[in-house]
């Protein structure tokens, strides 16, 4: 297979046979950001050379990712890449990369742009992986894959010019903004794509959209029907510190619009944790109304909950043998379905994800606890009522009577209009205790603070 000598967008096309014979081309293209198509069958072996016919079997952490989705499959392959640089590929001689370089460079966003291509209109495999029952595309399966897409394209920017791992470690710190412009079909060809567009000290932001034509558009022009926001922090893979990453410079109008949002965002986080206190008597007034709230038309917050337990398996495991945050976000998305379902009384449609923080790792034999409520609706438009489901994950030790909050999730949901259209009634959801309270209170300033900064932007665009 010839390679464009200029380089390109890499663009990877899931199939619907799974092939990992290119497996090696992939990776071995992935930092020089080749163009490359991918077919996938039931092969666990590698070719060390893709012009010979010698096979060499595929270590045992590269077959932990057989069961996972096309795309999170494929890049946390490519990801091992920078770490294991080796003539070979091979399950029993695994060398760590030596030809590292901790030079510090600035590199554009075009550096580490990616996009992967998902096939649905001719794939029935892929198609069907990606299917829930109501015929429509699985959000916590994209959500998944977003996680392991952003990831894969911080360790690219990160790398050193030659594509050679620096000694780091980049994990998620949170997620802001994933927002469902238009349905997505699942009949229809799908493409996400993503660059880095911030970066800090030792954190950076990276923006993928969702892509999918519309059948109404005159042209064949792709339209966004999603975007999302991950942000990353690096750390020394030596002494777990925060470690200094390449700097970015952006180019186009468009790169340094995105760069401004992101900065905005940052400015908001850091404000969000140096504001410790605020206007106490506000605060106490709020609390009071919260608690002295009309509750013969209402339900209480612990009315709603939900929980669901879980071991996390050596299957769900990164490159770093942690847990990846892309299947916390899935089971935490598939627990707060649930909860929006039950208490609406009816098949809840996916509005956003408003934020997600990683507190803590989670590691391969944690016994991981999720627990879930709705916080709070927003029934204002009787057309398009709101529901916020929070759902939180604690890391629990039961030998020790221990638990730690390891995550925080915020989702928001609504209904289909047509259940509202037969009397369908959302009813408003109040706190019964104080702590119940000021966590309502928390996520209103939040989504407000959101709201001001975006208006903000869009004044000064």
């Amino acid at each position: 297979m010839k390679l464009p000598k200029k380089p390109t967008i890499i663009c990877h096309h899931f199939n619907n046979v799974e092939n990992y014979a290119s497996f090696y081309t992939l990776v071995s293209s992935f930092f020089t950001s080749q163009s490359i198509q991918v077919s996938q069958t039931r092969q666990f072996s590698t070719s060390s050379d893709p012009s010979s016919g010698s096979i060499i079997p595929i270590s045992t952490n590269l077959l932990l990712f057989i069961n996972h989705s096309p795309v999170k499959k494929a890049f946390w392959e490519a990801r091992s890449s920078i770490f294991w640089k080796s003539s070979s590929i091979s399950s029993s001689s695994i060398v760590p990369s030596t030809a590292t370089s901790d030079c510090l460079i600035a590199k554009t966003p075009s550096r580490s742009k990616t996009s992967v291509l998902y096939k649905f209109s001719s794939d029935s495999a892929l198609r069907e992986r990606y299917r829930n029952p109501m015929n429509e595309i699985r959000i916590e399966k994209l959500l998944e894959d977003l996680d392991a897409l952003a990831g894969t394209i911080s360790y690219k920017h990160c790398s050193s010019n030659d594509g050679t791992a620096r000694s780091l470690t980049i994990v998620t710190a949170s997620v802001d903004n994933v927002i469902l412009k238009m349905p997505i079909r699942i009949d229809s060809d799908l493409t996400i794509e993503g660059a880095a567009t911030w970066v800090g000290c030792s954190s950076l932001e990276i923006q993928l959209d969702v892509k999918q034509s519309t059948p109404e558009a005159s042209n064949t022009t792709d339209s966004v029907s999603l975007t999302a926001n991950f942000t990353f922090v690096a750390r020394d893979s030596k002494t777990g510190k925060s470690a200094k990453i390449n700097a970015i410079l952006p180019e186009t109008k468009k790169e340094k619009h995105l760069w401004q949002e992101a900065e905005q965002r940052n400015k908001m986080r850091k404000k969000k944790k140096e504001e410790k206190k605020d206007n106490l008597g506000e605060k106490i007034n709020r609390l009071s109304e919260l608690l002295l709230a009309d509750r013969d038309t209402s339900i209480l917050i612990k009315e709603t909950c939900l929980q669901n337990s879980l071991v996390c398996q050596p299957e769900q495991k990164n490159i770093h043998g942690q847990i990846f945050g892309g299947y916390l976000m899935r089971k935490a998305f598939e627990l707060a379905y649930a909860t929006a379902y039950a208490f609406a009384g009816s098949a809840p449609c996916f509005v956003k994800v408003n934020h997600v923080d990683f507190l803590k790792p989670v590691d391969v034999g944690d016994f991981l606890h999720l627990k879930s409520c709705v916080l709070y609706t927003q029934v204002e438009n009787s057309c398009r009522p709101l529901i916020n489901v929070e759902v939180v994950a604690h890391v629990t030790q039961p030998q020790n009577l221990s638990t730690e909050v390891s995550n925080n999730f915020y989702f928001t949901f609504t209904v289909p209009s047509d259940t509202l259209r037969n009397g369908l009634k959302i009813r408003n959801v109040v706190p019964g205790t104080e702590e119940e309270a000021r966590r309502v209170i928390e996520y209103i300033d939040v989504v407000r603070n959101k709201r001001k900064n975006e208006m903000r932007l869009k004044e000064c665009a």
